[in-house]
């Protein structure tokens, strides 16, 4: 059994009870798990899973794939105030896009979990901004080695990875950019 902590990035329907769940984690990187019985009211992981949750979950390995079984799951922040206003979670699900744009699943690094978790925190504690947007994108340029100073992070980011996500525009129109 694998044990990380873990931010929830995505969460996707695959039967009528179960969802797949995307995690950034500390530990192992990008990781997807199935969280069986996930969709259902009464069920182990009820009120336990939404996007940009922070919690400690342990999973079983898959052998076969890259879509592990959740076993267990503890909430340490739920990150309510993200879905309060569209702009919020506009920008919040660009950080969780980007990257998963640039990084590699089942590859542990941990300075770019810390940024998704500062990168949160910021939008809880000042609202989604211009300034956290450029931020973001400038940390994890330089994070990933990719950062120039005659050119900005998006633009860097851009140039070593082929392309931003579509998500951008709409989120730098909606922060004043």
């Amino acid at each position: 059994m694998e044990k990380s902590e873990g931010i929830i990035m995505r969460l996707t329907k695959l039967t009528e009870t179960s969802l797949i769940v995307h995690w950034c984690t500390r530990d192992h990187g990008l990781i997807k798990t199935v969280a069986k019985g996930g969709r259902r009211a009464k069920g182990a992981f009820a009120g336990k899973l939404d996007l940009f949750f922070e919690a400690e979950l342990n999973w079983v390995r898959s052998r076969k794939s890259e879509l592990h079984t959740l076993s267990e799951i503890a909430v340490l922040d739920y990150r309510e105030h993200i879905r309060k206003r569209y702009k919020d979670t506009l920008v919040a699900s660009y950080f969780v896009e980007l990257l998963a744009h640039v990084v590699e699943p089942d590859h542990p690094v941990p300075e770019l979990y810390d940024l998704l978790k500062r990168g949160l925190g910021y939008i809880g504690d000042h609202g989604a901004d211009q300034r956290g947007v450029l931020h973001f994108e400038h940390e994890l340029a330089r994070l990933l080695g990719v950062a120039h100073e005659r050119s900005s992070a998006a633009m860097a980011l851009e140039q070593a990875f082929g392309s931003m996500p579509r998500a951008r525009s709409a989120c730098i129109d909606e922060v004043g950019g």
